[in-house]
């Protein structure tokens, strides 16, 4: 049986990969020791066991850290002694021995010892924070897998359907956090049943662009966020983490005396930011959706089959570094907001980093289904008709410095000009209008469809469970230690070098030992997990089905098919690719709920429109369409102020319709809260339990005091004397109605 290691805190006494003088790798040296000693004198002065091993790297240490169970008990009583103070609903009032009556989950334990080393003094900890100015040599505080618990997740995963596996002991091993992720994951893919079998019966026998279908799936979206909204309710009352905000400890870089309103003009000075990066992303999109689906299509040129590459080869040059340094300057801005606690700053900066991937995930289905196929031959021939102007002064500068310019005709510079040079331009770009009109993909927006919810995702859960695996075995093999995996097993020959400090011998302590000290420096190696990813991954999904799935039905099911993959990749991400994550306590998913409301609303807006521009042929408004397409292309005055006019009237209605679903979307979405709050909320369980525990906290309170809680009898107090006792001796009630009855 290995030591039992509750934390381990990563120290780098050395920078790694950085070269150094002497005199600079003494300076090190001598700083390393100092804070080193610190730190090993905070741990042990707070009650808390702590030694130290090499790392895996030179300079690296690692500081096991276990806490003794006195020292337990008191940051147990202490945290139900806070939440009894901020109201939080507890199962029983706390007491002395709070340790022995209710027994800690593993993950209870691990977050409040963790809790204990690195929330600040103020809060009652040893302030040991990651980069923090004193601390800039700890990287990290981390807590190590139970990898039995793992292996038997796993199995779980893939041998049982997805209702099988039990969130509460997720929740015991990893916290509320994961646990409430895991939970929204299983509460969404069941729900996808519903669009799914009603997607794939419309795509079969119904007609596209249904304005049932879009109906149905509005009500099922409002439906769905509000749904959550109250199993998030009767989670955290289950869970006893409702308000858990109230008890969340400080984050280090808070400044106490900051006034709310500079806080809040920081908040704002951002806008303009978020607004620059914005523009920034959706012109750079917009310019590489023209060019993949009009310029390349009009290009003939020599290498036209390789042009069709340049739109991929630029998103991915631009947009992901554009997104990077967005993302640095949005961390940077929600420091300089100040935030009181770690939930707030997540908060601020997941809506600002989600703005742009959300941009990013839609604004080519946007582009396409608004621009694209309803106004496609008009910016065709509008692109057709600037690149030959930009063609022929190309080719006139090329005359004039007489450059040769033989692609299938001949072109010289010293001929009559305009007519080759309209052959030469002919030759590189589609002059023929009709011939660029069928280059026109009907099916795009299908086809889109079709790369983001099933392409796509293939993808990522390659990128996300594969690629970590190859990469970290390939690490492996360069450094001459055999295969690993996450667990920290290693297999084939190795090439190992003991360390001083480790055992020697054969003995079976010993190989144990060292087996466990490998498996902790393989751990400390992986990356910290974020949940942010996965809400992001499943709140676009989200987007894809509500927003876009009239264009294409079967978009539910795909992704329904998805999760029941991603529910198992998830998990094995957490157990195999990543470290084992830090419990939190939280009562909801934070900002990805308004975020999924959200993008309820913008869905009303969206399937309206769908159906208006592209519901089959015989309504009055496709033949509008039809007719603007026609009168925008003319070219003779007289038919151009008719398409305007005729597209005036178009945008105007699909205006008009959108303003009406969005005031149908408030409608729907307060009957269906007063449905799901009375059939849910009203009377459950949950709720008659809430109200039991603060009832029952109040009156022991109550009692605790000396104090006679509602509804118990008073004790009879002695008589006290009174010069009008007799008066209350006497009563005359009964001799009236005596008298009444005798005269009746």
């Amino acid at each position: 049986m290995p030591p039992h290691v509750d934390v381990v805190i990563v120290f780098r006494a050395i920078q790694k990969g950085v070269s150094f003088s002497k005199e600079q790798i003494r300076q090190n040296a001598v700083k390393a020791e100092k804070q080193y000693s610190k730190l090993i004198d905070a741990l042990t002065r707070a009650g808390l066991k702590a030694v130290g091993r090499r790392g895996e790297s030179q300079g690296q240490l690692l500081v096991m850290v276990t806490c003794p169970q006195n020292v337990l008990a008191h940051l147990i009583h202490c945290e139900r002694n806070s939440d009894f103070l901020y109201g939080l609903p507890m199962s029983k009032m706390p007491s002395a021995n709070d340790f022995e009556s209710a027994p800690l989950s593993p993950a209870d334990r691990v977050r409040l010892i963790h809790g204990f080393i690195s929330s600040t003094p103020e809060d009652g900890g040893l302030g040991i924070i990651p980069g923090r100015k004193e601390w800039d040599l700890v990287e990290s505080v981390m807590a190590l897998h139970d990898h039995d618990f793992n292996d038997h997740w796993i199995r779980l995963w893939t041998r049982h359907r997805i209702a099988s596996v039990e969130l509460e002991k997720i929740r015991d091993q990893f916290g509320d956090s994961v646990a409430l992720y895991f939970f929204f994951l299983t509460a969404y893919t069941r729900a996808l049943i519903f669009p799914a079998a009603l997607g794939t019966i419309f795509y079969l026998c119904g007609k596209p662009y249904s304005a049932l279908y879009s109906t149905l799936l509005l009500l099922w979206s409002i439906g769905f966020v509000e749904w959550w909204r109250l199993q998030e309710r009767i989670l955290s009352v289950r869970w006893c983490t409702s308000g858990s905000w109230r008890v969340e400890k400080r984050r280090a870089d808070h400044i106490p005396s900051f006034p709310w309103w500079k806080q809040e003009t920081r908040m704002m000075a951002g806008l303009p930011v978020i607004m620059l990066f914005a523009t920034i992303l959706a012109v750079v999109l917009t310019g590489i959706f023209v060019l993949e689906a009009f310029v390349t299509e009009l290009y003939n040129g020599p290498g036209h089959r390789y042009v069709a590459f340049a739109p991929t080869i630029l998103f991915s040059l631009l947009v992901p570094r554009l997104l990077a340094t967005y993302q640095k300057l949005a961390a940077n801005f929600t420091n300089w907001e100040n935030h009181e606690h770690q939930s707030s700053y997540s908060s601020s900066l997941s809506s600002k980093v989600f703005t742009l991937s959300a941009m990013n995930a839609y604004l080519g289905l946007a582009l396409s289904a608004f621009v694209y196929v309803p106004f496609g031959e008009s910016v065709m021939h509008f692109v057709q008709t600037h690149l030959f102007t930009g063609g022929y002064h190309a080719l006139a500068l090329l005359e004039k410095f007489n450059v040769n310019f033989n692609v299938t005709s001949h072109f010289s510079a010293g001929g009559g000009s305009r007519k080759k040079i309209s052959t030469a331009g002919n030759s590189i770009w589609e002059s023929d209008r009709s011939t660029a009109r069928r280059k026109l993909n009907s099916s795009r927006l299908q086809e889109q469809m079709f790369a983001f919810t099933v392409t796509n995702q293939v993808v990522d859960t390659f990128t996300e469970i594969g690629l970590p695996y190859i990469l970290r075995a390939v690490e492996s093999f360069r450094n001459g230690k055999g295969f690993r995996n996450g667990n920290g097993k290693g297999h084939g020959k190795k090439k190992r070098v003991a360390f001083d400090d480790e055992p020697v011998g054969h003995d079976a302590h010993g190989r144990e030992e060292r087996e466990f000290l490998e498996r902790v420096r393989s751990e400390v190696a992986l990356p910290e997990y974020d949940v942010f990813t996965d809400y992001s991954e499943m709140v676009t999904q989200f987007g894809y089905v509500a927003l876009w799935s009239t264009i294409w039905p079967l978009a539910p099911a795909m992704a329904l098919f998805n999760n029941y993959i991603e529910a198992r990749s998830d998990a094995f991400k957490i157990a195999v690719h990543t470290r084992r994550p830090t419990p939190v306590r939280t009562d909801t998913i934070g900002p990805w709920l308004e975020s999924l409301s959200f993008l309820t609303w913008l869905s009303a807006l969206t399937n309206s429109a769908l159906v208006y521009l592209f519901r089959p042929p015989d309504q009055k408004e496709h033949v509008v369409r039809i007719m603007v397409d026609a009168n925008v292309i003319d070219e003779s005055q007289h038919h151009r102020p008719n398409g305007l006019a005729a597209t005036r009237e178009l945008l105007m209605s699909a205006l008009l319709i959108a303003l009406l679903a969005s005031h149908g979307y408030l409608v729907m979405r307060a009957a269906v809260q007063h449905l799901l709050n009375r059939a849910i909320w009203s009377g459950s369980k949950e709720m008659k339990e809430a109200e039991r525990m603060e009832r029952e906290m109040k009156e022991s309170y109550l009692s605790s005091l000396g104090q006679c809680p509602p509804g118990e009898n008073v004790m009879s107090m002695t008589d006290e004397e009174d010069e009008w006792a007799t008066f209350w001796t006497i009563d005359e009630g009964m001799d009236d109605i005596g008298k009444m009855l005798k005269d009746v």
